[in-house]
């Protein structure tokens, strides 16, 4: 965990507890570090869950117990381990995996199916099961932790903890939403971002609850990217414990439900730019539009491949209207695009026309943008009607001594 604070950092939200979910921490020492590094939350009965996981073909153990889980739709419990990834560690990994589900599980009484495990740190490392066992134990009996304090055990290179907050009206009911996240690198879900985690005292069916999320997911938690990298971690978990006493929301059709699902992109958008905003190295958020596409999903392929192109991030890092990099980032896509249509702005500076650099444009404005923390790219293909934004950091020499130094 890096001990300078990203610039981009936000105040931790205050945050109002979630009824039936009870978070403790503790300390497993997965690392030699003087912090907690196990969360354990335990879930009401009838609690729903839904998820999206990573589309690493190199998945953790973690997330295939979780994919098979999601399939029954009910949590009891969530144990996250920080440290450790355990990924690419075989049949240890999965016996790690299998013998903290069953300790949670006989601790509160219900099925292995019913717990949720997540790991982020370093790969192909085992996770150790008696570390593991004991910081469970320490968390069974550990007095309840603050979500700023669960947020904070589930960091790895993350410089500041990452919370979110929003409500909704469902069936006449004020239903609150809170998420925790981590994330700083290894950065470009195809489905979620490292490890976050949404609450909510709604009562919502499994199915309903993983439509919205996967909805909320395609124009969050998709569109964020840091360094290219897609993890083999990648974990977002939706907890829906049905105290708020609303009507169960099962279709599109019932009272509050476009409202709830509103409240969930609200939310997961807020969670998806925290992790951007702490990439790692990171001095800059890069906010990049892309329209005139001949679809959205064509416009989001060359918007990440703009927010993915080390000659893009890098120039934004050294505060560089160098608008030749986006027209390569542009072309190498892979998508439909027209040179002699093309146009680029720098916030809201036209740069680039019809294929040609603006004549006689003034480059002050956007080199005073450019010396912001908050950049705007927008480009316009001049082909159709797609559209797509996405959001990225800078590439500085930050983000090479962290990744340099990272298992030492």
């Amino acid at each position: 965990m890096s001990t300078e604070r990203s610039p981009l950092a936000l105040r931790f939200p205050d945050l109002p507890a979630i009824p039936g979910v009870t978070p403790r921490v503790a300390r497993a020492r997965y690392k030699n570090w003087d912090r907690c590094d196990l969360t354990f939350v335990a879930l009401d009965e009838s609690t729903s869950v839904a998820g999206v996981l990573t589309n690493s073909k190199c998945p953790s153990p973690e997330v295939e117990w979780c994919r098979k889980a999601l399939v029954l739709g009910r949590a009891r419990a969530l144990v996250v381990n920080a440290g450790n990834s355990n990924a690419f560690t075989g049949n240890r990994g999965r016996a790690a995996v299998e013998a903290i589900a069953a300790r949670a599980a006989a601790h509160l009484g219900c099925e292995p199916s019913d717990v949720f495990v997540a790991s982020t740190g370093v790969i192909g490392v085992p996770l150790p099961i008696d570390k593991a066992e004991a910081g469970l134990d320490a968390a069974f009996t550990a007095a309840p932790a603050s979500w700023e304090g669960a947020a904070a055990t589930i960091m790895t290179t993350d410089t500041f903890a990452k919370a979110a907050v929003t409500s909704a009206v469902v069936d006449g009911r004020t239903v609150n939403l809170v998420g925790i996240i981590k994330g700083s690198g290894m950065i470009a879900p195809d489905m979620a971002t490292m490890l976050g985690f949404v609450f909510t005292d709604a009562a919502v069916a499994p199915e309903f609850l993983q439509a919205a999320l996967n909805d909320a997911n395609r124009k969050s938690f998709s569109c964020i990217t840091v360094d290219g990298d897609t993890s083999t971690s990648d974990t977002i978990l939706a907890f829906a414990t049905g105290k708020a006493g609303n009507a169960p929301l099962e279709s599109d059709d019932d009272a509050g439900a476009d409202a709830f699902r509103a409240a969930l992109a609200d939310l997961c958008h807020q969670l998806a730019l925290l992790v951007v905003r702490d990439g790692e190295g990171a001095q800059k958020l890069i906010e990049i539009t892309v329209e005139g596409a001949e679809s959205d999903r064509s416009a989001h392929r060359i918007a990440m491949s703009i927010a993915n192109s080390p000659l893009v991030k890098t120039a934004i890092a050294g505060e560089d209207a160098n608008w030749g990099r986006i027209v390569m980032a542009v072309g190498k896509a892979g998508e439909p695009a027209e040179r002699d249509k093309l146009a680029i702005r720098f916030g809201t500076t036209q740069v680039a026309q019809s294929g040609l650099a603006v004549e006689g444009y003034d480059e002050a404005p956007v080199a005073a943008h450019l010396k912001g923390r908050e950049i705007e790219i927008g480009v316009d293909l001049g082909l159709g009607d797609g559209r797509a934004t996405v959001w990225t950091c800078d590439l500085t020499h930050g983000y090479i001594s962290i990744n340099a130094d990272y298992r030492s």
